[in-house]
């Protein structure tokens, strides 16, 4: 299960995708691509993808298509 949730860091929302089944180059490609569909920048880091600002409507639909089971979580 993927979950993906939002947290706040120094005043300003980040996008936290958690619990992906994959590993090194794999997980930084998918972190390419979300950075890419959400127009903005992030990073991939202790297994998991942060994206900048509050894009989780547009990252489950992305995973979604990619076949992962997601479910939203957090504020």
């Amino acid at each position: 299960m993927v979950r993906v949730r939002r947290v706040v860091r120094n005043g300003k929302p980040v996008t936290v995708v958690l619990g992906l089944p994959l590993r090194g180059d794999e997980l930084q490609a998918l972190a390419r691509k979300l950075k890419q569909s959400c127009g903005t920048g992030g990073t991939s880091k202790h297994g998991a993808i942060e994206i900048q600002g509050d894009h989780r409507e547009r990252i489950v639909a992305e995973l979604r298509k990619a076949g992962h089971q997601v479910r939203l979580a957090g504020g």
